[in-house]
């Protein structure tokens, strides 16, 4: 496991999102991680496709550890995410979603709902998954089997 000041990470929100993606970033920042946002910079309405192509390619490409993606109920964006080859992005709304994503499915894209959870959940949440380790052993033969 990387400390805080060793990892990169990206971060993509829509509308709805824009302020938990905020203060997540915030959050990183101040831990020493080297954050790049992808966007949405306001409230105003947008698409989150439009956010979470380049920040999930980005992760594919290996310019990021991991990603975070945040939109009202966190379907849309981590569903985008997806769609990458190389990206295993997880839905999380509590603690042990988040670290099974990691130990057990090698997740790096987290997929948060900002609707239905409050910051300090989002935050534990965060600390979880980029704290916790890929447990390898029988669950890489399964992630292997993931990308097309």
């Amino acid at each position: 496991m990387k400390s805080y000041s060793e990892l990169r990470i990206g971060l993509a929100s829509d509308h709805a999102g824009y302020a938990l993606k905020e203060k997540i970033a915030d959050y990183l920042r101040q831990r020493g991680a080297d954050v790049t946002d992808y966007g949405t910079h306001s409230t105003d309405s947008c698409d989150y496709p439009d956010f979470a192509h380049p920040m999930a390619a980005a992760v594919e490409e290996g310019k990021h550890d991991f990603g975070i993606a945040v939109c009202s109920t966190g379907n849309g964006i981590t569903m985008t995410c997806n769609h990458h080859r190389g990206i295993r992005a997880a839905l999380c709304w509590d603690e042990p979603l988040a670290r099974l994503a990691r130990q057990h499915n090698n997740a790096n894209i987290l997929g948060l709902p900002a609707n239905y959870i409050d910051l300090d959940k989002a935050l534990a949440l965060v600390d979880i998954f980029l704290t916790t380790d890929f447990e390898g052993g029988r669950h890489q033969r399964r992630v292997d089997k993931i990308p097309c």
